[in-house]
């Protein structure tokens, strides 16, 4: 069937944390789609809402089976039930593993630019941010292995967090780069937790690699958290999954995630899950196809219009990375410019480590109407801020 990603639904009134921002503005900064989720997860959480009783949950047999099939289906990668640990989201058990298998003083590395939240799982726990900057190249990052393997030898670095695929600069690691990541980690005894929710919202003939996929190192030293909520836009309904084959580790994290109280699933995020990966794989591929529709207008446009920015090459997540150094230093001041300007809310790059002051994340993941009038507003306040800044100039 064809799925109707043109529709444009109001999310105002509703507590949308993207859409409770002024009348005039226009968002498209958080990773949120402005897609209703596929009508058949929604036709699974109708009858749960009909039925009309809404107790304490459990964990159910289909809920394991359904992330199997679909990771040995889709990525190739086959997943034994034990190793799964159902947990309320990714965020709460990366928060969850820097307090369980950390301790306070301790350096948890991030490859910047990287997602902002990673900062506040570590800073928020009293644990270093230890930063290995990707290398910009002028169109593409690159790791710097020199520099990350000085930081992960240091004796105080216990934890990595990696982002696989990267938000936000859309980066697909390859297999050789991940064995080489999971080979350094354990030659210094430094955990490595791969954060993989962007990893179904890959562009359309390309594919991402798990990173306990890569290697029986890779696999026994590291935490992987899934979730369906970036891909098919449940990010409410509080659902995800940690993976961990090492039984250590996960008894350890087991623990961490039971304390902490975010181990057990409200009444729909069994069924939203399993609804998601049982039965949403054609929604997913008209999603994919359209998101990269949004993401060759967003080039195209550009290009065309506004020269002067680089948009950044992206195979994965639906978020773009723009380059605005040959407009400003500081993409802060722009994007607060921007806002105020057009009412176009977007997140500057600073937000993702300091190499990223000179970018600016905006997130397509829209109907395409909604898509070109965000355009349009970015061209209007590009224009208008460098209309300002000359006649400063002078």
């Amino acid at each position: 069937m064809g799925y109707d990603f043109d529709k444009m639904t109001h999310r105002r009134g509703v507590g949308s944390l993207k859409w409770d921002v002024p009348q005039r503005e226009l968002p498209m900064w958080v990773a949120d789609m402005d897609f209703e989720t596929a009508p058949e997860i929604i036709d699974v959480l109708r009858k749960r809402v009909e039925h009309g009783i809404f107790g304490y949950s459990v964990v159910t047999q289909d809920w394991y089976e359904a992330y199997q099939s679909w990771w040995e289906r889709r990525h190739h990668l086959e997943i034994r039930q034990e190793w799964l640990v159902f947990c309320t989201g990714v965020v709460p058990a990366i928060s969850s593993a820097v307090r369980k298998l950390t301790t306070v003083g301790e350096n948890v590395l991030v490859q910047t630019p990287v997602y902002n939240i990673f900062f506040n799982s570590i800073r928020n726990n009293g644990r270093n941010i230890l930063e290995s900057p990707l290398v910009y190249h002028g169109r593409e990052y690159s790791i710097d292995f020199t520099d990350l393997e000085e930081k992960l030898a240091d004796p105080q670095t216990t934890l990595m967090l990696l982002c696989n695929p990267h938000n936000p600069v859309g980066k697909i690691w390859k297999k050789e780069t991940l064995a080489r990541i999971g080979e350094l980690c354990a030659k210094h005894h430094v955990l490595v937790l791969s954060d993989e929710i962007h990893c179904d919202l890959t562009d359309p003939g390309y594919a991402y690699v798990p990173f306990a996929s890569v290697s029986d190192l890779c696999r026994d030293n590291s935490i992987t958290c899934l979730a369906p909520t970036k891909t098919f836009n449940l990010a409410g309904l509080q659902t995800a999954a940690v993976m961990v084959p090492n039984p250590v580790i996960r008894h350890k994290l087991e623990r961490g995630l039971n304390t902490d109280e975010v181990a057990e699933p409200n009444a729909f995020a069994i069924g939203a899950a399993v609804a998601a990966f049982q039965k949403g794989e054609a929604w997913l591929e008209e999603l994919r196809e359209y998101l990269a529709e949004n993401k060759r207008l967003v080039r195209s446009f550009v290009e065309q219009r506004l020269p002067e920015i680089q948009v950044v090459p992206s195979q994965a997540t639906y978020l773009l990375w723009l380059d605005c150094s040959k407009v400003t230093e500081d993409a802060g001041e722009l994007t607060a410019f921007i806002r105020q300007d057009s009412g176009l809310y977007l997140t500057e790059g600073e937000e993702y480590g300091a190499c990223g002051k000179q970018f600016i994340r905006l997130n397509p993941a829209c109907p395409r109407g909604r898509l070109q009038e965000g355009l349009e507003r970015l061209a209007k306040s590009i224009a208008g801020w460098e209309k300002e800044h000359k006649c400063k100039a002078f």
